[in-house]
């Protein structure tokens, strides 16, 4: 049993050993994975601050310069290259009166403006020129190509109407070809009615001449089976016997409607005389309970009135 407890020992120890290092293997993978996140989060930060190091120079080179200053006028190294002369033109607004910069006469844009002019004038005819051989080139074409799409399509139009005449002339054959073949149909079919119309118009009038319908025959309205005795459409009359029977049942009929008034008569005389006799009962049980009544209240008015005496005397 020492033994065996012993063994159960060391089991259990090297199960707890095992569990332990694998908790410390995970414990290392956990330390392992987070030194890589810490790496990577320090060389992103070093990359962001890289980056926004990187755009602070870029904006202060290209939105920060020293020319966009309001003292770089100041000191402008190429303050008097770029400085404007004294006078530029004739209708500069600094030459005043007073600054004897233009006196009457002067012109000193004339050349300029004499070269410009010219120029201008060169440019517009060359310009017009050029426009006009382009609407010139333009027209043409337009015009070779509207001929040539009516040359095309007066063929094409051509063509379709000699394609419909020909459609037209075979289409009217056939037509003609089916109406002739329908009229020879038609008067075959025609003369063949007419001969079986005047042959049924012929029996039809044999059987009517030698049938019972125009001979007033009575037997002919008696049905082939007892389901129907009678057929409507051919009956001529009743005879004597049936009219007899029908006057023997209309009187039974009313003889059987007397002595059902009679009963109702007598049933309802009935009701009223139970009906009656009821009300009278009614009456009687009300007038007993009415002296009940009557009774009982005098009873107790005398043993009010005893109480009242007994009440008094005390």
């Amino acid at each position: 049993i020492d033994k065996d407890a012993l063994e159960a020992q060391v089991k259990e120890r090297k199960i707890q050993e095992a569990a332990e290092k694998a908790q410390h293997e995970r414990f290392a993978h956990d330390m392992k994975r987070n030194d890589k996140l810490m790496c990577l989060l320090e060389e992103r930060q070093k990359n962001e601050i890289k980056d926004m190091n990187k755009a602070l120079t870029e904006f202060q080179k290209n939105c920060q310069k020293p020319e966009t200053r309001r003292e770089f006028d100041l000191n402008d190294p190429q303050a008097l290259k770029k400085d404007r002369p004294a006078r530029i033109s004739d209708d500069d607004p600094r030459c005043t009166i007073s600054g004897m910069q233009k006196f009457m006469g002067e012109d000193l844009n004339y050349d300029q403006r004499m070269k410009f002019q010219k120029e201008q004038l060169r440019e517009w005819s060359l310009q017009q020129q050029k426009d006009w051989k382009n609407a010139l080139a333009d027209q043409k074409l337009a015009d070779d190509l509207y001929d040539k799409f009516r040359i095309e399509l007066d063929r094409k139009i051509m063509e379709e109407q000699k394609k419909e005449e020909e459609s037209r002339r075979v289409v009217c054959a056939a037509t003609k070809t089916f109406n002739r073949i329908q009229a020879a149909e038609l008067d075959h079919k025609n003369e063949l009615e007419k001969a079986q119309k005047i042959k049924d118009d012929m029996d039809e009038i044999t059987c009517l001449l030698r049938g019972d319908f125009l001979s007033e025959n009575p037997d002919q309205a008696i049905g082939p089976c007892s389901k129907h005795p009678v057929l409507v459409d051919r009956w001529k009359g009743m005879n004597k016997e049936q009219l007899m029977a029908i006057r023997q049942f209309q009187k039974e009929q009313a003889l059987e409607k007397e002595r059902a008034r009679e009963q109702e008569r007598r049933r309802d005389a009935e009701w009223d005389r139970q009906r009656v006799q009821a009300a009278r009962v009614q009456l009687l049980w009300e007038r007993h309970q009415q002296r009940q009544d009557r009774v009982q209240r005098q009873d107790l008015d005398v043993r009010n009135a005893e109480l009242s005496q007994e009440q008094k005397a005390k």
